[in-house]
């Protein structure tokens, strides 16, 4: 009998005391790790939690397009999500990438543009490269929002990955806009399933090409997207 009852008295403290965030019994999430990023020549980016976020009806039922955006920077785990959806690498055996590709050729670059400077993304290596330090957020778009976005992707086409294939230079174009759409769906159905903003754009300024030091007759400008809160 005072086993049972011991018993008992435990199973009453368990119910009733104090529950930690990620306590199954209190059917609530745990709480998700934020870290701040450093901005240094190269950002090492984070594994993706893959049972994250919500499931895919739910993100495709949230999935719009936001054109308010606080300032307030991403921290490393999202932006590390955000990359990875984009155009990360999830078939190590062929490096083959989330976003699907015509001819499998991959030509596309992922820039991302912060307020501390403009960043190549490396998917092997699953990290960013700084390209050049400053501001250049309103050269990756013409919506005034761009400006204060804290993140703004650009895609950019490598056309020679064409090269003797015989597909017309116009098509080129065609295909580069093609692979671009799915890198950024991927990233718009990433942000929608956590809790983030972003929105697809098909207009950057002139001197983009210029200010990536990238010669126009090889590369190509596909598309933008902002991201953020």
């Amino acid at each position: 009998m005072k086993e049972l009852l011991a018993l008992a008295v435990a199973a009453l403290f368990v119910s009733c005391g104090p529950r930690s965030a990620g306590n199954a019994a209190s059917g609530t999430a745990p709480e998700e790790v934020r870290t701040p990023v450093e901005m240094a020549e190269t950002i090492a980016l984070v594994k993706p939690e893959l049972k994250s976020g919500l499931t895919i009806n739910e993100a495709l039922q949230n999935r719009r397009s936001w054109r308010e955006y606080a300032p307030e920077a991403l921290s490393l785990e999202e932006l590390s999500g955000v990359l990875w959806a984009a155009a990360g690498i999830n078939r190590p055996e062929n490096d083959h990438l989330t976003a699907p590709s015509a001819l499998g050729l991959y030509p596309l670059r992922v820039y991302a543009f912060f307020a501390e400077g403009i960043y190549l993304y490396d998917a092997k290596a699953h990290r960013l490269v700084r390209v050049k330090e400053g501001d250049f957020r309103k050269v990756s778009g013409a919506q005034p929002f761009v400006e204060t976005a804290p993140l703004n992707l650009v895609y950019v086409g490598d056309r020679s990955v064409y090269e003797g294939r015989n597909i017309p230079e116009e098509h080129q174009y065609y295909l580069c806009g093609q692979d671009a759409a799915g890198y950024a769906e991927n990233v718009n159905l990433y942000t929608a399933g956590h809790g983030l903003r972003s929105i697809t754009r098909g207009s950057v300024s002139p001197e983009l090409l210029s200010v990536l030091e990238l010669d126009p007759a090889r590369y190509c400008f596909a598309l933008a997207q902002s991201v953020g809160r």
